[in-house]
């Protein structure tokens, strides 16, 4: 928590010497102008950004786009944003927004409604869609979809395990027999481990916020379960200590570099992985308690900021960034999953990239997470709850932790 503090302070303070370089107004007097403009978005791990950014600049001389690289992890991107729009500079235009974040960005005034019918949804996946929309207004263009994957080693595992036992069964006789990690996903105390436990929990047949997050549905039952597993995990071994510190680009390394047998993580993790170790990786979707789990819906939308002096230029890059040609690039130079529904139907990309449908039924059937404008502090204390949890030596029962779980998210919802 001190280290988010800081974080956010230094932000603020940074963002302070840029504020006073656009007017107090919202989007409507900046709708029709043109210009260069930023994109503001979380660090490119592959490098695959510039060269989309390139073909649209060469295009456009005089509405050229730079990018902004924010920090890897979601929290920090946010707060970087965030203080950002609070100060009403001008330096982002179009923001990379967490697909959770739409609901606070849009409650707050940070980002501008966008035409419907300006861009195809109707051609992308509805769940995509649904996490750009906010009290039925489009507030942001789908631009990358997202759904955990379970990566593991061909050469270790016969058989992808569908269920917990099995995943255990699997890494402990793997563990013994090879010199090499169990299993692992993103375990640090942030956003990446508000979303494995949420998985768990789903997996396990229960939810932790309604849909509009003004309720605690966290069922006890269903979250001591989930709890239990990662516990148990870390007890035995096949779950490794060191898993506590990584977010998703440890935990990336980590099973591309041969350390782990098995690795949760989101699908622009792929390309790497086949790159380094070729036809011995393989995915498949993520195991539960009696049959194949449930993922937590992610993704990136891209939004227009409030207090952008280039408003049409911002919008016509994203729809330039969200075409079908470009969102092909996003896939086969970038492996991150595109939003475009033919795509995972298309037998050459299927060819090169065989995960498309396991990844398409995992998109489908994943869960959004709670488009609430106050999900950020309830991300922050499951986070943190969860995390204390899991630190060894792990003592506290996972029923009570649970409980006190419910109680601290009832009392935060109730205080709104």
């Amino acid at each position: 928590m001190l280290r988010r503090l800081a974080i956010v302070l230094a932000v603020l303070a940074a963002s302070g010497g840029c504020a006073a370089t656009g007017d107090d107004g919202g989007g409507e007097s900046r709708a029709g102008s043109t210009g260069p403009i930023t994109f503001a978005t979380g660090r490119d791990t592959t490098a695959y950004l510039q060269p989309l950014l390139d073909r649209w600049n060469q295009a456009h001389p005089a509405e050229k786009v730079t990018l902004i690289e924010l920090p890897e992890a979601a929290d920090e991107q946010r707060a970087q944003m965030v203080a950002n729009l609070q100060a009403r500079s001008t330096r982002y235009d179009v923001l990379g927004l967490d697909v959770v974040w739409t609901a606070e960005f849009a409650e707050n005034g940070w980002i501008i409604p966008l035409e419907r019918g300006s861009f195809p949804l109707d051609k992308f996946l509805p769940p995509v869609v649904k996490t750009a929309i906010y009290k039925d207004k489009l507030w942001a263009v789908p631009y990358t979809s997202n759904a955990g994957l379970l990566y593991y080693r061909t050469d270790l595992v016969k058989k992808p395990p569908r269920t917990w036992a099995e995943l255990r069964e699997q890494t402990q006789k793997i563990t013994k027999k090879h010199d090499i990690e169990g299993y692992a996903g993103q375990f640090l105390a942030y956003e990446g481990l508000t979303v494995n436990f949420s998985e768990a929990v789903q997996s396990a047949g229960g939810q932790l916020l309604s849909a509009d997050g003004t309720r605690v549905t966290l069922e006890p039952a269903a979250a001591t379960t989930a709890l239990e597993f990662l516990q148990q995990g870390l007890r035995e071994g096949w779950i490794p200590e060191e898993s506590l510190n990584y977010k998703e680009e440890e935990s990336r390394l980590a099973f591309q570099e041969g350390r782990l047998a098995f690795a949760r993580n989101w699908p622009h993790a792929y390309g790497p992985a086949r790159n380094r170790l070729g036809d011995k990786v393989a995915v498949t979707t993520l195991p539960g308690p009696d049959g194949p789990g449930s993922s937590s819906l992610g993704g990136i939308n891209l939004a227009i900021s409030a207090y952008s002096q280039h408003q049409q230029t911002a919008t016509e890059f994203i729809r330039y960034f969200t075409s079908l040609e470009n969102e092909r690039r996003v896939l086969t130079e970038g492996s991150f999953p595109p939003v475009w529904t033919e795509l995972y139907d298309d037998p050459e990309l299927i060819e090169r990239f065989p995960y498309l449908p396991v990844l398409k039924e995992s998109i489908l059937a994943a869960e959004p997470r709670a488009a609430s404008p106050h999900y950020n502090q309830l991300s922050l204390v499951i986070a943190s709850t969860v995390a204390k949890a899991l630190t060894p030596p792990i003592s506290e029962s996972a029923n009570d932790v649970a409980a006190s779980l419910k109680a601290e998210l009832e009392e935060i919802i109730r205080t709104q």
